[in-house]
């Protein structure tokens, strides 16, 4: 079954929970590879473009989305799941 858009919309916010809670690997990582500053996180929590980029970036390491869904005890296609019902997550360009 399908995530809803509020759903995948929830789970990218408990999935950036879990990345700030990482602070000496994860979220140095996603600081890097976003180009955001946590004064950006607070300020983009609700954007739905920016919860698309949580998923994304947890998407590049098998080990981050297996801790993550493991803390939030939840599948690990999850992540997956979310990205494609989130605006936009459907399309993937990988070029």
């Amino acid at each position: 079954m399908a995530l809803s858009r509020e759903s995948a919309e929830v789970f990218a916010l408990h999935a950036l929970g879990w990345i700030v809670g990482q602070e000496e690997d994860v979220l140095p990582a996603f600081l890097g590879a976003t180009g955001s500053s946590e004064a950006d996180i607070r300020e983009r929590v609700g954007d739905p473009e920016f919860q698309l980029c949580v998923l994304d970036f947890l998407m590049m390491d098998d080990l981050w989305i297996i801790s993550c869904c493991d803390a939030l005890q939840v599948p690990y296609e999850r992540v997956a799941e979310a990205r494609q019902a989130m605006p936009g997550g459907a399309e993937v360009s990988w070029t």
